[in-house]
């Protein structure tokens, strides 16, 4: 049997902080807290952790400070923001910063909950038919990424362990083979936002994507990109751009 995922809870409210680390120990996992950046910092250099709760307006350093901080350090552990601004440009300040979702407070602890466990499967697919079922394992090029577990073999030897979203693009591009996929129907199915947004949530992805399975992530060959429309993705050998 697996040992139970251990969460980081990150709140400067000590009645929400405690009654999240309350009802995630109920549910079966492992849980520490943190009430302000500088100790969640202190705690993420000193352990690994399955996900970060993390709220985004905290004194002193804030949530998205952390999680930039984070993402700098090479740390792709999921990040779940919590904040009470619900405006758009908050939810993708949040994404750009580097966290994977986003709720906004007050929030159902049912719907907490079911994000938590979306986050922390690798098992199998979440089950969002938006993305379809095509194989569960792709391999180009020397890299192999099975969709199952979210793990992957890159080209040079390295043994990964995707996050959702990361996993949840990379399958949506390779389903469509040549295909130019628009950034606004990436948006839509992977981050579940829709209309005309600007973000670099995207590109920060696709940078990332590179890395891992690039030869060369400066010219790229795999995961190309359509200046102004989106991404496509070649599985045989392309033509550097």
């Amino acid at each position: 049997m697996e040992p139970p995922s251990r969460i980081l809870v990150v709140d400067d409210e000590d009645h929400l902080r405690d009654g999240l680390r309350f009802n995630l120990v109920a549910a079966g996992y492992r849980v520490d807290a943190a009430a302000d950046g500088p100790a969640a910092k202190e705690l993420l250099t000193e352990q690994d952790y399955d996900l970060v709760v993390l709220d985004v307006m905290m004194p002193g350093e804030d949530g998205l400070s952390v999680c930039r901080w984070l993402r700098k350090r090479g740390n792709l552990t999921p990040v779940l923001m919590l904040t009470v601004r619900s405006l758009t440009e908050d939810m993708i300040e949040g994404l750009d910063s580097g966290a994977d979702d986003y709720m906004t407070k007050p929030f159902d602890l049912r719907e907490l909950l079911a994000r938590v466990r979306t986050m922390l499967r690798r098992r199998r697919w979440t089950g969002d038919e938006t993305i379809g079922s095509p194989d569960d394992v792709l391999e180009f090029e020397g890299n192999r990424i099975d969709f199952r577990t979210y793990r992957a073999t890159t080209h040079d030897g390295r043994e990964l362990e995707l996050s959702h979203r990361e996993a949840m693009l990379l399958r949506l591009l390779s389903q469509r083979p040549g295909e130019v996929v628009p950034r606004e129907a990436i948006l839509e199915k992977v981050w579940g936002l829709k209309g005309n947004i600007h973000t670099r949530t995207i590109d920060n992805f696709i940078l990332r994507l590179r890395r891992y399975f690039e030869q060369n992530p400066s010219k790229p060959r795999h995961i190309l990109s359509v200046r102004g429309v989106g991404y496509r993705f070649v599985a045989e050998t392309a033509s550097p751009q």
